[in-house]
């Protein structure tokens, strides 16, 4: 029996130690352009959204090693394909009229951030003003589409 489990454990340590060699993806392109937002909205967003929707993202420790590598990379291209933050101005006025309101509409939902992203990135955890910024954000964007006056919205 433990000759069963040494041999278990071995094969197990031989296949984590050759998965690390499968190559992931893990580049930050160039920034093209800011997101069109209010200072404190921005500040959101980078602070909570960047890390997977953006060319900005910081990879912690454990995003190096595999299988969470793997699980990373996806995550990040998704969020990326889903709403990156540094291509912004490739969107036009109403493709980000609509990102805004889907940013509003996963924020208020409490799907975004992900429930599993929260534990090991609490500063990415939204409190009230930080949705407020958020709501706000997007009330202004609606507003401005509306009525073409950036003088403010609500």
């Amino acid at each position: 029996m433990k000759a069963q489990v040494a041999w278990v454990g071995g094969a197990l340590a031989v296949v984590l130690a050759g998965i690390q060699l499968v190559p992931v993806e893990r580049t930050n392109p160039p920034v093209e352009s800011e997101v069109a937002a209010p200072p404190a909205a921005r500040a959101v967003l980078r602070r909570a959204c960047y890390d997977c929707h953006s060319h900005e993202t910081r990879g912690p420790w454990y995003a190096q090693v595999a299988p969470i590598s793997w699980l990373v990379a996806n995550d990040v291209q998704e969020g990326r394909r889903e709403l990156n933050c540094s291509q912004w101005q490739r969107r036009d006025a109403r493709r980000q009229v609509k990102a805004t309101h889907d940013v509003w509409e996963h924020v208020s939902k409490g799907t975004m951030p992900p429930w599993y992203y929260t534990p090991l990135h609490p500063e990415a955890r939204l409190s009230v003003e930080d949705r407020e910024a958020l709501r706000a954000w997007r009330a202004e964007v609606t507003f401005v589409r509306a009525t073409g006056n950036p003088g403010g919205g609500g």
